[in-house]
């Protein structure tokens, strides 16, 4: 298939030395994935284990002291083959809002509190777009508009525009130049759900217009459920498992994507939800073997010694767990008419 990205063997660490002493935390430990044309692939894990310092190193947003150790990232973009971590800072701006877009976490990490967002978006679009004077500002007034915002909204400062509204306006920041690749970083924090609905229904609905491939970051399973095509499982710094969006809610291949699943709310159901015991390993010592083993009612010998590599164990699906064959949905996940609505 078509992609636009390919990830191989990509270690990305947080080296750092403080009174004589090193230390390295291994945020993201040789994970290998591809992201097609035209598609939404989910990643989801809890917090802590490398979802934002994976898409720093996707987005070439690093900053010392986190540093590509091994492994590569390519993407494909007009025939031409392209990696943002050892690219030049000439090649990375003629690619970047053109071709790779990148939502953050929190819309005031990308919005200057002192500037209009008219000035935000000639700052970040005008150059990309090749546009200037009242050509720039129809064609930003006109993809606002499609984003269900008013041209008034150009001469506001961000602290005058709802928690909404300023998220509405970093998804037109990273999508007013058409990109083929967009990165979001988890766009509905500290939304509520009403306001979370409308910019997942508009997130959806810019990728398909556009084409673009989205890479989209979440804790949240059910963000997933309604938005993916696929999804990635990261834990302590690896990749998982990874499948379509179905076979991950109704048939994990992984017992911590079946933990995941099972912690979903349903509506009517009052039974207590399974826990996890245990927590996440330390990144800079992590354990021997598989590094969910110590959390992992299914573990075994082998899983405490060998690290299990990610295999092919169903039509697109991969999984790195020594007992695949024994996972089973858990009491708590989706069954039924939920089921249905995948």
């Amino acid at each position: 298939m078509d992609t636009v990205l390919d990830v191989k063997g990509l270690k990305a660490y947080y080296l750092m030395k403080y009174f004589g002493i090193s230390r390295e935390v291994r945020a993201v430990d040789d994970i290998t994935m591809s992201i097609r044309r035209n598609e939404i692939y989910g990643i989801a894990g809890e917090s802590s284990s490398g979802k934002t310092s994976l898409i720093k190193v996707l987005a070439a947003a690093m900053r010392p002291p986190l540093e590509v150790v091994d492994g590569s990232v390519r993407y494909h973009f007009n025939g031409e083959e392209i990696d943002p971590t050892t690219a030049s800072k000439e090649d990375l701006k003629r690619i970047r809002w053109k071709h790779l877009s990148y939502i953050m976490q929190g819309s005031m990490s990308v919005l200057n509190p002192v500037r209009r967002i008219e000035r935000t978006f000639a700052d970040f679009a005008k150059e990309p777009l090749g546009l200037s004077g009242p050509a720039f500002r129809e064609r930003v007034e006109q993809h606002l508009s499609s984003l269900k915002l008013p041209p008034s909204v150009l001469r506001s400062y961000p602290h005058e525009l709802s928690g909404g509204m300023r998220q509405r306006v970093t998804i037109g920041l990273a999508t007013v130049c058409h990109p083929e690749f967009i990165i979001a970083d988890e766009p509905t924090t500290a939304l509520d759900v009403v306001v979370q609905k409308e910019v997942l229904s508009m997130i959806r609905e810019i990728q398909q217009k556009m084409g673009s491939s989205v890479v989209f970051v979440t804790h949240d399973m059910s963000v997933h459920a309604n938005m993916a095509d696929r999804i990635g499982i990261i834990y302590a710094g690896r990749l998982v498992e990874e499948g379509p969006t179905r076979q991950m809610f109704f048939a994990p291949k992984h017992p911590y994507t079946a933990h995941l699943v099972a912690s979903l709310p349903r509506i009517g159901d009052t039974t207590q939800r399974p826990a996890l015991e245990g927590k996440p390993p330390n990144l800079a010592d992590p354990p021997p073997g598989c590094r969910f083993h110590p959390r992992c009612p299914l573990a075994i010998d082998k899983c405490r010694t060998d690290v299990p590599p990610l295999e092919t164990v169903d039509t697109d699906h991969r999984t790195a767990c020594w007992r695949w064959q024994d996972v089973r949905p858990l009491d708590g996940a989706p069954t039924g008419k939920m089921e249905a609505q995948l």
